[in-house]
């Protein structure tokens, strides 16, 4: 008999959604939102998004005083983007399908201080909480220069509260590096999937590493229940922060003025599509929020997810969110992009987001390490493996039947020439030079995309 998946059988789930059963095979899949464009829940509000951004200007200072890396952009953590022309002329040579339009990166895995994505949210709320905690004991207000906080009066405030987290590896790393810096006691929870070299550079920079023989799910459920012990202790909850969700969605308006200084057109006339790795779901679906804040109808996300892990597009698919897991569809959660090994999504970025996305794609390990080496061969931009997901975005649109179904649905066939594919390359930025080689020598023995 099948095991019931939120009160219905495996094989009902596989009749009611016949690509459930290319999942379950661990196939490259395009799943289109039947929800998306519906009116969602007010979970988050674009004032939110804008209270996060004058947040994060506060803190600049704070930032050129405590991290020399932040100088030169006077303190503001920004990431650029890049035109890879020569990416889309070898992906439209060997890959899958020529590439209409613009292929550009959003290179997060340059955003200092951590050189991930998750230096936005993470930061921030780490800020959030410092500003709060010093502005209640009357050691702070709005209108001060923030560089204090680089005071050893500010660290020795800081060490009597602490701040824990759980991660696969690039949230622990953003939120351990500036927690740490601050004064807080930082503790991570790491899951078993991620990389060593995470773990030895968080304890470098003064973190409490706590390693689990299991997957996310556990870590971040372990990591949150010793923190409710501690009065003095605030628990980044990855699963349901509203604060890391705001962090993540000031991209927009970010990326909106960068499109507005390359003279780059987002209009009718000139859609953009967006291509998020997806783990657990707060960055992406944070960043998507901020941009349809920015953009409006005129951008379209797809989140994408590896073939042994697709919990988000689980969670959209059967509606129950952070009550299924990728187990129970038979599959293992073992993938190399380890920042997206997660076996059940946040609830809070389904609920808050799932009807702002256009849909959800699965990429396999084996073209994480091809799209890896075709960037680093082609355009000399580095990322690690998970950052590459996005890449095969534009390619799985194009290049599909559900695709194709999407595009002339919301008449934009005819747009195509015209479009903005921008995939989100999410880290890379902290690997180091030893594990680089190792990724580029992995990537170097898999079948290559040209054959």
């Amino acid at each position: 008999m099948d095991h019931q998946i939120g009160g219905k059988s495996l094989t009902e789930w596989e009749r009611m959604n016949p690509i459930v059963k290319k999942i379950e095979a661990g196939s490259e899949v395009l799943w289109l939102n039947p929800h998306y464009g519906e009116q969602g829940a007010d979970f988050v509000s674009g004032q939110d998004v804008a209270d996060a951004e004058s947040r994060l200007q506060r803190f600049a200072s704070y930032f050129s005083a405590a991290f020399p890396e932040t100088r030169a952009s006077r303190g503001r953590i920004e990431s650029p983007i890049y035109a890879l022309p020569k990416l889309q002329a070898f992906l439209g040579e060997f890959g899958d399908t020529s590439i209409s339009g613009r292929l550009m990166m959003k290179a997060d895995s340059e955003l200092p201080i951590s050189g991930s994505i998750k230096a936005r949210g993470g930061i921030y709320e780490v800020l959030k909480t410092a500003e709060q905690l010093a502005m209640s004991a009357g050691l702070l207000r709005e209108t001060d220069d923030y560089a204090k906080l680089a005071e050893k009066s500010f660290r020795t405030f800081f060490s009597y509260y602490s701040i824990a987290v759980g991660s696969t590896g690039n949230l622990g790393l953003s939120i351990g590096i500036v927690g740490a810096t601050l004064g807080f006691h930082t503790t991570v929870h790491m899951s078993a999937d991620a990389s060593q070299w995470k773990k030895e550079m968080l304890r470098e920079k003064g973190a409490i590493v706590k390693e689990y023989e299991a997957d996310y799910s556990v870590a971040i459920t372990e990591g949150r229940r010793q923190a409710a012990q501690d009065p003095r202790c605030h628990f980044i909850d990855d699963e349901n922060s509203k604060d890391l969700f705001v962090g993540y969605a000031t991209a927009g308006n970010r990326l909106k003025k960068q499109f507005a200084d390359a003279a780059i057109s987002v209009d009718s006339d000139h859609p953009l599509f967006v291509y998020l790795p997806c783990g657990v779901g707060g960055g992406p679906a944070g960043v998507t929020f901020g941009l349809k804040q920015a953009f409006g109808s005129h951008v379209h996300a797809f989140f994408v997810e590896p073939t042994r892990a697709p919990c988000f597009l689980l969670g959209l698919l059967t509606g129950l969110n952070d009550q299924v897991s990728v187990r129970d569809f038979g599959l293992d959660n073992r993938t190399a992009a380890d920042g997206l090994a997660v076996p059940r999504p946040s609830a809070f970025a389904g609920k808050a987001a799932g009807h702002l996305i256009s849909g959800c794609m699965t990429v396999s390990d084996e073209r994480l390490f091809q799209y890896l080496k075709a960037l680093k061969d082609t355009e000399n931009h580095w990322i690690e493996p998970s950052a590459a997901a996005g890449i095969i975005g534009s390619q799985m649109l194009l290049g599909s039947r559900a695709g194709q179904h999407y595009l002339a649905e919301h008449q934009l066939t005819d747009k195509m020439i015209n479009a903005t594919h921008l995939f989100w390359a999410t880290g890379g930025g902290m690997v180091p030079e030893k594990n680089k080689k190792a990724y580029y020598a992995q990537a170097s023995r898999v079948r290559p995309i040209s054959d």
